[in-house]
């Protein structure tokens, strides 16, 4: 648990900062609270992720792409994000 806290301030302290989906979409998200709102093309994403959401993907991780969250909500965003070095930072 206390590995999944780390990689959760980690989520958080990057939060602002672009990401980039599998297919190269740019993204970024905000962190309010125990969830993230990902914004693209300047608009958010009628769809908020929530902490649960990535402990439980940070499971299953490392997967080779976002077909293997498809059970975790916005796989796309989730799987970027805990996929990009400055979030998995040896995780996997």
């Amino acid at each position: 648990m206390a590995a999944f806290e780390e990689l959760w301030n980690r989520i958080r302290r990057f939060a602002g900062e672009e990401f980039y989906t599998v297919q190269g979409l740019p993204f970024t998200y905000e962190v309010p609270g125990n969830y993230l709102v990902i914004t693209r093309d300047g608009n958010q994403i009628n769809r908020s992720l929530s902490k649960t959401n990535f402990r439980k993907a940070a499971e299953q991780m490392p997967v080779d792409g976002p077909a293997g969250l498809r059970a975790r909500q916005g796989s796309s965003y989730t799987w970027a994000i805990l996929n990009d070095s400055r979030i998995s930072a040896g995780f996997w």
